[in-house]
């Protein structure tokens, strides 16, 4: 952005700003603080993307609130809000992040309360905004959390530039169906692919304007399918084949245990409608799951375990390995060697949801003591491998040091991820973006902005599986009716 463009947007900003500040009461607080203020959610010195919604704030305890946003010394935009809720205008928002591209927005906070009845003004605090872009839309499942059920759940969208979210597909007509492991081939919201578990269940496909459900354990080697990973061209889609069962614990911090007695890998060509297997991928010895494509489709990554007696080997520790196979998308054939890039055994620690940057470079994974199922584990968290050079990159900005950080995936330009992430109550996923620069280094996270920053409790529901779309997902309406069940 030239600079005299970026002068004109001041400009607009700051006769808006005289406008507004000519029509409304604004205070002047009486005391001043060194420190910067506890907002919720924290978003000092973070990273954004520069079409990002507004990042609405609030101040826990505070009956009034004012902050000021600044971009190289020049006061842009002034916000107040009741019950310490600071919610900005997206306009004006929008109009600040063009202005501020490249930049920093200095916040600062001013507060009244029971504790300063005449008012605090706190230390700004600084928010980068990034040039890079984010895609416009992510989609998600929302479920509430629970070991053996479900009533309300669905697969929803949300647009990423606003706070407009909506269903993609639900389970209303069939609240005894469970919707899960939505994905879609290089970002592309023209096609899309489901699970629909239950009485009329199957696995959901949608490609070139054809809705279809699939059976899978009619055809091929008549196994279910589980997490899918769509080959960028579109043609393939790779699926573990897993049998999981859960346990409950009596005592301990760990309420239950996922794992997996069996699993395979197996490809749908969803051009023939064939499953294609290798021997290799299917044995009884070998649990295999969580298979992710390369960007360029050559490789297949996925985790391995060996498999023993279970839940009797439980307390043995399940470990899982990362590894990689050639792939040729012309013969839908793998290649001969199974290439190991991270072995649990000496290394320690177990290997899920492997997913690589779109450059081709980083591979990210979420890393826990032991199993498969990290959402359960407090100590997950989220690591990363330079495939060039084959060594570790730091990421642990990314990570809580309490609760779990799971499943991730990154944005189309490979700038940005998302994760879920337990870490403000221990129970509920919610949703964490963050920037990455083209060597790995990756900044502070913050929580997905909503409209109202109490929605972030309010709202009792976990987001899960976060991934990045370009555009909005139209599904037909009759694909709910492909898993609809009376019962």
């Amino acid at each position: 952005m030239t600079y005299i463009l970026k002068a004109i947007l001041r400009i607009a900003l700051l006769s808006g700003l005289f406008v507004c500040s000519g029509c409304s009461s604004w205070k002047s607080p009486e005391a001043t603080s060194p420190a910067r203020p506890v907002t919720f959610p924290d978003y000092a010195e973070v990273t954004i993307p520069v079409n990002i919604a507004p990042l609405n704030f609030m101040v826990q305890g505070a009956e009034y609130a004012q902050a000021v946003f600044c971009h190289e010394g020049v006061e842009m935009l002034r916000v107040k809000g009741k019950d310490g809720v600071i919610q900005i205008p997206i306009k004006k928002w929008r109009e600040l992040l063009k202005a501020a591209a490249g930049g920093n927005i200095d916040v600062q906070v001013s507060v009244w309360s029971k504790s300063f009845p005449d008012g605090i003004s706190y230390q700004s605090y600084p928010m980068h905004v990034s040039e890079d872009e984010v895609d416009p839309w992510i989609s998600y499942r929302l479920i509430e959390p629970g070991y053996v059920g479900w009533r309300q759940l669905g697969i929803y969208q949300r647009d990423l530039t606003s706070f407009d979210e909506s269903p993609i597909v639900t389970n209303r007509k069939s609240n005894t169906t469970c919707i899960n492991c939505h994905s879609y081939p290089s970002y592309s919201p023209e096609s899309m692919m489901f699970h629909a578990r239950g009485k009329n269940g199957g696995t959901i496909l949608y490609k070139d304007g054809k809705l279809q459900k699939i059976d899978f354990k009619s055809i091929g080697p008549k196994k279910n399918t589980t997490y899918p990973s769509w080959h960028p061209d579109g043609r393939y889609i790779a699926f573990s084949s897993n049998t999981t069962h859960q346990i409950f614990f009596g005592e301990g911090e760990q309420p239950i245990e996922v794992f997996d007695t069996a699993s395979d890998l197996v490809i749908y060509d969803t051009e023939t409608g064939q499953v294609l297997t290798d021997p290799r991928f299917m044995t009884e010895d070998k649990l295999e799951t969580f298979p992710s494509w390369s960007p360029d489709g050559r490789y297949l990554y996925f985790v391995s375990y060996t498999a023993k007696e279970m839940p009797v080997y439980f307390n043995a520790g399940i470990r899982y390995d990362l590894l990689r196979v050639a792939f040729d998308p012309q013969t839908g054939a793998f290649g001969e060697h199974v290439e190991v890039l991270y072995d649990s055994s000496l290394r320690g620690g177990s290997v899920s949801y492997p997913r690589v940057s779109p450059d081709g470079r980083h591979l990210l994974y979420t890393w826990s003591e032991n199993g498969t199922f990290p959402i359960w584990h407090d100590e997950a968290d989220l690591k990363m491998i330079d495939l060039q050079t084959m060594q570790d990159v730091d990421v642990s900005v990314l990570n809580d040091v309490e609760d779990a950080d799971s499943y991730h995936s990154w944005s189309s330009e490979g700038r940005w991820v998302i994760f879920g992430s337990r870490r403000l109550d221990g129970r509920y996923t919610r949703l964490f973006m963050a920037y990455l620069d083209e060597n790995g280094h990756a900044d502070k996270p913050f929580l997905l902005p909503q409209e109202d920053p109490r929605q972030n409790m309010w709202r009792l529901m976990s987001f899960n599986v976060p991934e990045f779309m370009s555009g909005k997902v139209d599904l037909p309406e009759e694909a709910s009716d492909l898993f609809y069940s009376e019962d």
